[in-house]
């Protein structure tokens, strides 16, 4: 094998060989790749046992192999692969060592040479031996890229835990609340402008490593994030990312497609406390079929709903009781109405949504107010079914 890799780099792909590498390549699966790159993992020391959930090896592994098989169709990779970020900053946090990390990825050259040779028949030899180079190349260009990440993170993971910052940050979610005054002289300390709007973002569970992701993008950016674990959350917090045409733009708006809770601290410091607990519950409230961020528009009602419920009170019971004396055709209907109602506010535009007369539609809603007591076109009354149905 390291006679044919070592003929190979002195070779170079012909003209004529591109329309079947790409044939070989097309034949690739980045899944099947993947459950083999998951397979061999466990071989590599400081990958037994695995320091994090295995859905995260193939959520990455997946990400690598597609990259890395786009990369071979142009000759090799052109440009930074943002997996290399991803895969550098969680493994220097998980505590795996570099030298188990460039094993693990270097792993990805015999995966993706073994399956080529899988594919290729006896006439691709040497068409295939051409290309050894170029996997050799791509694969450590990758493991590079990621090197130079998990050094980063490694570094700023010191600095964090070496930094007073860290203390100042602690006290502001744990033990008793410091005063205004001296919150005044933390924000200083921190570097923040006194009373300047913060905003604060929470993920928890297997949504924690994209949230890492994003303060180290965001940090390299230009942005001050600062993060603290509060409880199964992790918190992270910075000023505002409102610069109109610049990287943090473009990260706002990946913040907002991410499974994380939202919330904002309008008067900075002095607010962070409430407000990061009001993040790590919106986070909470995601369900795992659920994307995108979690914000206080968009959870309010279930946060209420919750709360509620936590307290023993059935917002809805009274109303599930009268819908229960209907024929489930007649209740699917009428909360099928009254449900589009209240999202739309609009007799015209639910009747449109539900392909019935506006006619019908209120005699629904007037049907469903009958029954159940509660008014959806009446607001006080509408808002508990917005909150039990949330």
């Amino acid at each position: 094998m390291s006679r044919i890799a070592t003929g190979a780099l002195q070779g170079v792909p012909l003209p004529g060989d591109a329309k079947r590498w790409h044939e070989l390549l097309d034949q690739l699966d980045a899944t099947e790749l993947t459950e083999t790159f998951v397979s061999r993992l466990g071989t590599v020391p400081g990958y037994d046992p695995l320091p994090f959930p295995r859905s995260e090896v193939r959520r990455t592994g997946r990400l690598s192999f597609v990259a890395l098989v786009h990369g071979l169709r142009d000759g090799g990779l052109t440009e930074p692969l943002s997996v290399a970020n991803d895969v550098g900053v969680s493994r220097a946090r998980a505590g795996i060592p570099l030298t188990a990390l460039m094993t693990a990825i270097r792993l990805d050259f015999s995966v993706l040479w073994e399956a080529l040779t899988r594919v290729a028949h006896t006439s691709d030899a040497e068409l295939v031996i051409r290309h050894t180079g170029i996997v050799l190349q791509a694969v450590d260009d990758y493991a590079g890229q990621t090197q130079q990440a998990y050094a980063a993170e490694r570094q700023r993971m010191l600095d964090e835990a070496s930094s007073v910052r860290q203390g100042l940050i602690a006290s502001l979610f744990q033990g008793p609340p410091p005063p205004p005054e001296r919150i005044a002289s933390m924000e200083l300390e921190l570097g923040l402008t006194p009373g300047a709007p913060l905003v604060t973002v929470a993920a928890v569970g297997d949504d924690i490593p994209a949230l890492r992701v994003f303060v180290s993008d965001a940090s390299r950016a230009g942005a001050q994030v600062f993060t603290h674990h509060l409880g199964d959350a992790l918190i992270a917090f910075t000023r505002r990312l409102t610069l109109p045409g610049t990287r943090l733009e473009v990260l706002r708006r990946t913040l907002f497609e991410m499974r994380v809770g939202v919330a904002f601290a309008d008067l900075g410091l002095h607010e962070l406390r409430q407000v990061g607990a009001d993040a790590r519950e919106l986070a909470l409230l995601l369900a795992p079929h659920e994307s995108g961020a979690m914000t206080w528009d968009r959870g309010w009602a279930r946060l209420a709903a919750n709360h509620l419920a936590a307290s023993g009170h059935g917002i809805l019971s009274d109303v599930h009781r009268a819908l229960a004396e209907c024929g489930a055709a007649e209740r699917a209907r009428l909360e099928e109405s009254a449900r589009s109602y209240l999202r739309t506010g609009s007799i015209r535009e639910s009747a449109a949504e539900l392909f019935c007369h506006r006619n019908t539609l209120t005699n629904r809603i007037r049907r469903f107010a009958e029954l159940t007591g509660v008014d959806p076109m009446v607001p006080e009354q509408a808002a508990r079914l917005v909150v039990g149905w949330a």
